[in-house]
C-alpha cells in the first residue's frame, strides 16, 4: 500500500502536535539544521578565521625573517627587524587569554551558559595541549536548552571581556525527551561534544618548550 503524500499547505502550524509523523521528523531536521548553522556562523566561523589568521601571520613573519637573514650582510638591522616582528606577533597573541586568565575564562563560559537558562549536564575541561605559540584547552560538554537559550549563550560568550576563540569538534544537536510531542518554541535540545578554547603562551613557557625540544 503506497504512503499518502504530505501536502504542506494542509499542515496547521497552530497545531504542530497533530501533524503526521513524517512531517514532524522533517520539522525536527529543519530546526536542528538551523540551530547548527546559526552556531557555526556566529560562534565558529569568525573564531576559526581569527585563529587561522594568527597562524598565517606567524608563518609569514618567520618566512620574511628567514629570507632577509639569508640575504643580508649586516646582522644588527636584521635583529632590529626581528624584534619588531616578534613584538607585532606578541601584540596579536595577547588578544588571547593568558595562563592566569584561563581558569576564570573557563568559569565565565560555564556561568554564561547557566545565566541563559542552559543546563550544564557535563562541562569537563581536559588537559591543556601546548602548541608552537599557543595552547588549546578541550572542554567536553553536554548542554540542554532551547534554541533561544543557545542563541543567548553564543551572544554572551562573544561579549566576554577577553577575545574568546572556540572551535567545535564532534558536536551533535538533537531534540531532548519525547520527540513525538512536536517542536515548540521552548522545546529542549541537547548539544553534546567537545569544544576547544585557546590562550597564548608567555615567554617563559615558549622558552621552556624550546629547551625541551633541544634536549
Amino acid at each position: 500500500m503506497s504512503k499518502k503524500k504530505i501536502n504542506i499547505r494542509e499542515l496547521d502550524f497552530n497545531n504542530i502536535g497533530g501533524w503526521p509523523h513524517e512531517a514532524k521528523i522533517g520539522l525536527y531536521v529543519l530546526v536542528a539544521l538551523l540551530i547548527v548553522g546559526l552556531c557555526w556562523w556566529v560562534f565558529v566561523r569568525d573564531q576559526r578565521e581569527t585563529l587561522a589568521g594568527l597562524e598565517r601571520t606567524e608563518a609569514e613573519l618567520r618566512a620574511e625573517f628567514e629570507t632577509k637573514q639569508g640575504r643580508a650582510s649586516n646582522l644588527e638591522p636584521l635583529k632590529q627587524q626581528l624584534a619588531q616582528m616578534e613584538q607585532q606577533l606578541q601584540q596579536m597573541l595577547r588578544q588571547l587569554p593568558s595562563r592566569t586568565e584561563m581558569p576564570d575564562l573557563i568559569t565565565d563560559i560555564s556561568q554564561t551558559a547557566i545565566a541563559t537558562g542552559i543546563s550544564n549536564e557535563l562541562f569537563q575541561p581536559g588537559p591543556e595541549v601546548p602548541l608552537e605559540f599557543y595552547a588549546e584547552k578541550p572542554i567536553a560538554l553536554r548542554m540542554v536548552g532551547s534554541y533561544h537559550q543557545f542563541g543567548g549563550f553564543v551572544s554572551g560568550v562573544a561579549s566576554l571581556p577577553r577575545v574568546v576563540i572556540m572551535t567545535m569538534h564532534d558536536i551533535s544537536l538533537k531534540p531532548r525527551g519525547n520527540s513525538d510531542a512536536g517542536i515548540r518554541e521552548n522545546s529542549p535540545l541537547e548539544l553534546a561534544g567537545t569544544v576547544k578554547t585557546y590562550r597564548y603562551l608567555d615567554e617563559d613557557e615558549v622558552a621552556a618548550m624550546q629547551e625541551g625540544e633541544e634536549g
